[in-house]
Protein backbone atom coordinates (compact mmCIF):
# COMPACT_ATOMS: atom_id res chain seq x y z
CA UNK A 1 0.00 0.00 0.00
CA UNK A 2 1.29 3.33 -1.17
CA UNK A 3 1.41 6.19 2.25
CA UNK A 4 0.67 9.76 1.75
CA UNK A 5 3.20 12.19 1.50
CA UNK A 6 1.37 14.68 4.32
CA UNK A 7 1.74 11.78 7.09
CA UNK A 8 5.16 10.95 6.64
CA UNK A 9 7.49 12.29 8.37
CA UNK A 10 10.01 12.72 6.22
CA UNK A 11 9.11 14.83 3.38
CA UNK A 12 8.30 13.31 -0.14
CA UNK A 13 10.67 14.33 -2.79
CA UNK A 14 7.73 16.25 -4.88
CA UNK A 15 7.99 18.54 -2.18
CA UNK A 16 11.63 19.08 -1.96
CA UNK A 17 11.35 19.71 -5.25
CA UNK A 18 8.73 22.64 -5.19
CA UNK A 19 10.54 24.17 -2.00
CA UNK A 20 13.65 24.23 -3.82
CA UNK A 21 11.62 26.19 -7.37
CA UNK A 22 10.65 28.61 -5.17
CA UNK A 23 13.92 29.79 -3.41
CA UNK A 24 15.30 29.89 -6.98
CA UNK A 25 12.72 32.20 -7.69
CA UNK A 26 13.17 34.07 -5.23
CA UNK A 27 16.73 34.51 -5.25
CA UNK A 28 16.78 35.39 -9.31
CA UNK A 29 14.09 38.07 -8.42
CA UNK A 30 14.66 39.80 -4.70
CA UNK A 31 17.69 41.07 -4.00
CA UNK A 32 18.76 42.24 -0.61
CA UNK A 33 19.66 46.18 -0.25
CA UNK A 34 23.05 47.59 -0.54
CA UNK A 35 24.41 50.50 0.95
CA UNK A 36 26.31 52.70 -1.71
CA UNK A 37 29.39 54.08 -0.08
CA UNK A 38 30.56 55.47 -3.47
CA UNK A 39 29.74 59.30 -3.01
CA UNK A 40 27.69 58.37 -6.40
CA UNK A 41 23.76 58.39 -4.40
CA UNK A 42 20.86 59.53 -6.51
CA UNK A 43 20.18 63.28 -6.58
CA UNK A 44 16.15 63.93 -5.55
CA UNK A 45 13.81 65.73 -8.22
CA UNK A 46 14.56 69.66 -7.83
CA UNK A 47 10.88 70.04 -7.70
CA UNK A 48 10.82 68.07 -4.68
CA UNK A 49 13.03 69.66 -2.76
CA UNK A 50 12.14 73.03 -0.12
CA UNK A 51 14.86 74.82 0.36
CA UNK A 52 15.44 76.80 3.77
CA UNK A 53 17.51 79.19 3.86
CA UNK A 54 19.44 80.15 7.24
CA UNK A 55 17.83 82.98 9.41
CA UNK A 56 19.26 86.50 7.94
CA UNK A 57 19.50 88.77 11.06
CA UNK A 58 18.49 91.51 8.44
CA UNK A 59 14.97 90.22 7.79
CA UNK A 60 14.23 89.98 11.44
CA UNK A 61 11.15 92.80 12.13
CA UNK A 62 12.37 96.11 13.41
CA UNK A 63 10.83 97.05 17.00
CA UNK A 64 7.89 99.13 16.60
CA UNK A 65 8.44 103.06 16.70
CA UNK A 66 12.24 102.76 16.12
CA UNK A 67 12.25 106.11 13.99
CA UNK A 68 11.47 107.96 16.72
CA UNK A 69 14.25 106.46 18.52
CA UNK A 70 16.52 109.44 19.88
CA UNK A 71 13.99 112.20 19.72
CA UNK A 72 12.70 114.35 22.48
CA UNK A 73 9.39 112.99 23.87
CA UNK A 74 10.45 110.07 23.06
CA UNK A 75 11.49 106.83 25.02
CA UNK A 76 13.18 103.21 24.18
CA UNK A 77 12.51 100.37 26.45
CA UNK A 78 15.33 98.61 28.16
CA UNK A 79 15.44 95.21 29.75
CA UNK A 80 12.85 95.19 32.72
CA UNK A 81 10.94 98.25 31.71
CA UNK A 82 7.35 98.33 32.70
CA UNK A 83 4.69 100.80 30.97
CA UNK A 84 3.90 101.50 35.32
CA UNK A 85 7.78 102.34 35.62
CA UNK A 86 8.41 104.42 32.27
CA UNK A 87 4.86 106.47 33.12
CA UNK A 88 6.67 107.17 36.48
CA UNK A 89 10.29 107.89 34.95
CA UNK A 90 8.50 110.34 32.49
CA UNK A 91 6.05 111.87 34.89
CA UNK A 92 3.47 110.28 33.07
CA UNK A 93 -0.04 108.05 33.86
CA UNK A 94 0.58 104.79 32.53
CA UNK A 95 -3.36 104.44 30.57
CA UNK A 96 -2.20 107.73 29.17
CA UNK A 97 1.26 105.85 27.20
CA UNK A 98 -1.18 102.85 26.41
CA UNK A 99 -3.19 105.60 24.96
CA UNK A 100 -0.57 107.76 23.04
CA UNK A 101 0.72 104.47 21.70
CA UNK A 102 -1.77 102.83 20.32
CA UNK A 103 -0.91 99.62 22.78
CA UNK A 104 -3.09 96.86 22.18
CA UNK A 105 -1.83 94.63 25.32
CA UNK A 106 0.16 97.16 27.73
CA UNK A 107 1.88 94.15 29.27
CA UNK A 108 3.63 93.38 26.09
CA UNK A 109 6.30 95.94 25.13
CA UNK A 110 9.35 94.73 23.59
CA UNK A 111 13.20 95.70 24.18
CA UNK A 112 14.16 98.56 21.81
CA UNK A 113 10.90 99.84 21.29
CA UNK A 114 10.04 103.72 21.24
CA UNK A 115 7.08 104.77 22.39
CA UNK A 116 5.92 108.49 23.03
CA UNK A 117 6.27 109.91 26.71
CA UNK A 118 4.42 113.10 26.13
CA UNK A 119 1.10 114.20 24.92
CA UNK A 120 0.62 114.29 21.02
CA UNK A 121 0.91 117.89 19.81
CA UNK A 122 3.12 119.53 23.00
CA UNK A 123 6.42 120.59 22.19
CA UNK A 124 8.58 118.64 23.77
CA UNK A 125 11.76 121.08 23.99
CA UNK A 126 9.89 123.73 26.16
CA UNK A 127 8.32 120.98 28.17
CA UNK A 128 11.60 120.06 29.13
CA UNK A 129 13.66 123.71 29.73
CA UNK A 130 11.55 124.72 32.91
CA UNK A 131 13.86 125.01 35.69
CA UNK A 132 13.66 122.93 38.94
CA UNK A 133 12.64 125.12 41.31
CA UNK A 134 11.45 124.65 45.22
CA UNK A 135 7.39 125.29 46.00
CA UNK A 136 8.29 127.57 49.62
CA UNK A 137 9.93 130.90 49.56
CA UNK A 138 12.69 131.41 52.48
CA UNK A 139 11.81 134.25 54.56
CA UNK A 140 13.74 136.77 56.15
CA UNK A 141 12.27 138.51 59.42
CA UNK A 142 11.74 142.15 59.40
CA UNK A 143 13.66 144.87 61.22
CA UNK A 144 11.70 146.38 64.20
CA UNK A 145 11.67 149.95 62.49
CA UNK A 146 10.93 148.58 59.51
CA UNK A 147 7.77 146.10 60.55
CA UNK A 148 6.48 149.68 62.63
CA UNK A 149 6.57 151.89 59.95
CA UNK A 150 5.67 149.62 56.91
CA UNK A 151 8.49 151.32 54.51
CA UNK A 152 8.76 147.99 53.18
CA UNK A 153 5.41 148.61 51.34
CA UNK A 154 4.96 152.55 50.79
CA UNK A 155 6.41 154.76 48.19
CA UNK A 156 8.98 157.03 48.74
CA UNK A 157 8.45 160.72 48.10
CA UNK A 158 11.09 162.42 45.79
CA UNK A 159 13.08 165.51 45.76
CA UNK A 160 10.51 167.31 44.10
CA UNK A 161 7.99 166.59 47.13
CA UNK A 162 5.95 164.12 44.20
CA UNK A 163 5.82 160.32 45.46
CA UNK A 164 8.47 158.01 43.60
CA UNK A 165 7.26 155.13 41.26
CA UNK A 166 7.05 152.07 42.88
CA UNK A 167 9.09 149.71 42.53
CA UNK A 168 8.40 146.25 41.63
CA UNK A 169 9.66 143.23 43.62
CA UNK A 170 12.39 141.65 42.29
CA UNK A 171 11.02 138.16 41.37
CA UNK A 172 12.82 134.86 43.09
CA UNK A 173 15.43 133.46 41.54
CA UNK A 174 14.01 130.33 39.84
CA UNK A 175 10.79 132.05 38.69
CA UNK A 176 8.22 129.06 39.22
CA UNK A 177 5.08 128.33 36.69
CA UNK A 178 1.53 127.79 38.10
CA UNK A 179 2.44 123.74 38.70
CA UNK A 180 4.91 124.80 41.22
CA UNK A 181 2.35 126.10 43.30
CA UNK A 182 1.37 123.23 45.08
CA UNK A 183 0.37 123.35 48.99
CA UNK A 184 3.02 120.19 50.29
CA UNK A 185 2.54 118.37 53.57
CA UNK A 186 4.95 115.73 54.78
CA UNK A 187 3.12 112.42 53.75
CA UNK A 188 3.68 110.96 57.50
CA UNK A 189 5.41 111.73 61.03
CA UNK A 190 8.33 109.64 61.70
CA UNK A 191 11.57 110.84 61.86
CA UNK A 192 13.73 110.50 58.27
CA UNK A 193 15.84 107.60 58.23
CA UNK A 194 17.50 108.19 54.47
CA UNK A 195 17.93 110.89 52.94
CA UNK A 196 18.00 111.95 49.55
CA UNK A 197 19.94 110.30 46.98
CA UNK A 198 19.81 110.79 43.57
CA UNK A 199 22.22 107.88 43.04
CA UNK A 200 20.88 105.52 45.23
CA UNK A 201 17.15 106.39 46.88
CA UNK A 202 15.59 108.64 45.01
CA UNK A 203 13.24 109.85 47.79
CA UNK A 204 13.32 109.87 51.37
CA UNK A 205 12.57 107.10 53.87
CA UNK A 206 10.23 108.19 56.99
CA UNK A 207 10.12 104.98 59.61
CA UNK A 208 7.39 104.11 61.41
CA UNK A 209 5.04 101.49 63.08
CA UNK A 210 3.34 98.95 60.63
CA UNK A 211 -0.36 100.18 60.11
CA UNK A 212 1.05 104.31 60.58
CA UNK A 213 -0.91 106.31 57.92
CA UNK A 214 0.21 107.36 55.01
CA UNK A 215 -1.18 110.62 53.74
CA UNK A 216 -1.22 112.61 49.89
CA UNK A 217 1.31 114.75 50.47
CA UNK A 218 -1.25 117.07 48.07
CA UNK A 219 -4.26 117.57 46.22
CA UNK A 220 -3.88 114.96 42.97
CA UNK A 221 -5.62 111.85 41.08
CA UNK A 222 -4.32 108.12 41.85
CA UNK A 223 -2.47 107.17 38.47
CA UNK A 224 -0.97 103.99 39.94
CA UNK A 225 -2.40 101.65 43.17
CA UNK A 226 -0.87 98.43 42.94
CA UNK A 227 2.10 95.79 43.82
CA UNK A 228 3.63 95.63 40.06
CA UNK A 229 6.47 97.78 39.98
CA UNK A 230 9.60 95.64 41.59
CA UNK A 231 11.68 97.51 44.52
CA UNK A 232 8.62 99.66 45.45
CA UNK A 233 6.29 96.85 47.23
CA UNK A 234 2.84 97.89 47.49
CA UNK A 235 2.68 101.14 45.74
CA UNK A 236 0.65 104.40 45.23
CA UNK A 237 1.60 107.14 42.37
CA UNK A 238 -0.02 110.06 42.84
CA UNK A 239 -0.36 112.89 39.69
CA UNK A 240 -0.43 116.56 41.07
CA UNK A 241 -0.31 119.12 37.94
CA UNK A 242 0.83 118.46 34.39
CA UNK A 243 4.52 118.60 35.87
CA UNK A 244 4.36 116.96 39.17
CA UNK A 245 4.07 113.33 40.42
CA UNK A 246 4.42 111.80 43.75
CA UNK A 247 4.94 107.72 45.02
CA UNK A 248 4.64 105.94 48.49
CA UNK A 249 6.05 102.49 48.47
CA UNK A 250 6.13 99.70 50.63
CA UNK A 251 2.82 99.73 52.29
CA UNK A 252 1.07 97.04 53.91
CA UNK A 253 -2.80 98.08 52.87
CA UNK A 254 -3.53 100.43 49.96
CA UNK A 255 -6.58 102.70 50.51
CA UNK A 256 -7.04 104.06 46.98
CA UNK A 257 -7.70 102.80 43.77
CA UNK A 258 -6.68 104.13 40.02
CA UNK A 259 -8.33 107.12 39.11
CA UNK A 260 -9.63 108.39 42.59
CA UNK A 261 -9.22 112.00 43.47
CA UNK A 262 -7.31 112.53 46.60
CA UNK A 263 -7.47 115.73 48.94
CA UNK A 264 -3.92 116.82 50.74
CA UNK A 265 -3.97 114.95 53.84
CA UNK A 266 -6.41 111.83 53.22
CA UNK A 267 -5.09 108.81 54.20
CA UNK A 268 -4.16 106.59 51.28
CA UNK A 269 -2.66 103.87 52.49
CA UNK A 270 -0.95 102.00 55.85
CA UNK A 271 2.85 101.85 56.13
CA UNK A 272 4.36 98.44 56.31
CA UNK A 273 7.41 96.64 54.86
CA UNK A 274 6.56 95.46 51.28
CA UNK A 275 10.28 94.99 49.40
CA UNK A 276 12.11 96.54 52.12
CA UNK A 277 13.74 95.25 55.03
CA UNK A 278 11.84 96.52 57.60
CA UNK A 279 8.71 99.12 58.31
CA UNK A 280 8.91 102.30 56.45
CA UNK A 281 7.59 104.61 53.58
CA UNK A 282 9.59 105.87 50.64
CA UNK A 283 8.26 108.94 49.48
CA UNK A 284 9.63 110.40 45.99
CA UNK A 285 8.35 113.82 44.67
CA UNK A 286 9.45 113.74 40.43
CA UNK A 287 9.30 116.64 38.72
CA UNK A 288 8.47 115.94 34.70
CA UNK A 289 9.59 112.67 35.99
CA UNK A 290 12.89 113.58 37.31
CA UNK A 291 13.29 112.71 41.18
CA UNK A 292 14.43 115.83 42.87
CA UNK A 293 14.51 116.49 47.01
CA UNK A 294 11.59 116.02 48.95
CA UNK A 295 12.95 118.53 51.14
CA UNK A 296 13.16 120.94 49.53
CA UNK A 297 9.22 121.06 48.89
CA UNK A 298 7.86 120.03 52.09
CA UNK A 299 7.69 122.71 54.64
CA UNK A 300 9.64 122.66 57.98
CA UNK A 301 8.60 120.80 60.91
Amino acid sequence: MTKNCSMNKKPCAATVVAVLLLAGCATSTNHAPVEDRSGSARVPNPSSVVVVPPLDPALKEPPKGIENAGHTGYYTVKPGDTLIRIGLENGQNWKDLVKWNNLDNPNLIEVGQVIRVMPPGTDPNAAGTKPVATAKVETKPLSAGTAASGAATAPVAGASGTPAPAVAAAPASGARDADDDINWMWPANGPVTVSFDDARSKGLAISGKAGDPVLAAADGRVVYAGSGLRGYGNLVILKHSATYLTAYAHNQTLLVKDDQAVKRGQKIAEMGSTDADGVQLHFEIRKQGKPIDPARLLPPR
